[in-house]
């Protein structure tokens, strides 16, 4: 027998965990090699020494507690990386619902400045005068409904019975212009975002 093998081996007789067979084996290398002898009564005395020791020792309460704190104290601390973890596992919606704000945000704003085409969206445009980028709602003209312009200039002359939106443009009133609704222009892309995102909930809601 291997003196390595025969050191495991003393290990599982001290714990009573030897198969009978392998006892005999290991009983009759240590007659035949001195060395692995003397190292198991070595081994056979440190464990009687801690056994005795353990049970001869009587811990008060307050020692009990001393000796449980240094023990925990060498263990590996939790790591608080894994907090995070566990408040997204605690609320799965909210977790869902913050990355699809992510994505779509990220989606938004790839986007963004993508396209310089000019759009023009509104329900009644046959009034509306288009002269390059540059989107002209002509003196007496009445354009009913909303109007959005992205990429471009929305000079109002006339009237607009609804909101006015620009994005990624300008917008210039003359003083005989009339705006039922709001006027605003988007020129941020944050702004920009949340402008989708209303418009395309309207849309799904219609």
């Amino acid at each position: 027998m291997n003196c390595n093998v025969a050191i495991i081996w003393m290990h599982d007789y001290l714990d009573g965990e030897l198969p009978q067979q392998d006892m005999l084996e290991l009983k009759a290398h240590m007659l035949a090699c001195p060395e692995c002898r003397a190292r198991f009564d070595q081994l056979e005395r440190t464990e009687s020494l801690v056994a005795s020791s353990l049970h001869a020792q009587a811990y008060e309460p307050g020692q009990s507690e001393q000796l449980r704190q240094r023990v925990m104290s060498v263990l590996p601390k939790e790591r608080k990386q894994l907090s995070w973890f566990r408040w997204v596992r605690n609320h799965p919606a909210v977790s869902v619902a913050a990355v699809f704000f992510f994505v779509m945000l990220s989606s938004f704003l790839s986007m963004w400045h993508q396209d310089g085409e000019l759009i023009v969206k509104g329900k009644d445009l046959q009034q509306v005068i288009i002269q390059g980028d540059k989107v002209i709602v002509p003196v007496g003209a009445q354009v009913n409904g909303d109007l959005t312009i992205e990429n471009g200039t929305a000079e109002v002359q006339g009237d607009v019975n609804g909101n006015v939106t620009v994005i990624d443009g300008k917008l210039q009133l003359a003083s005989t212009a009339h705006i039922a609704g709001s006027s605003r222009t988007i020129d941020r892309a944050l702004d920009w975002f949340w402008y989708k995102v209303t418009e395309t909930v309207t849309d799904m809601t219609k």
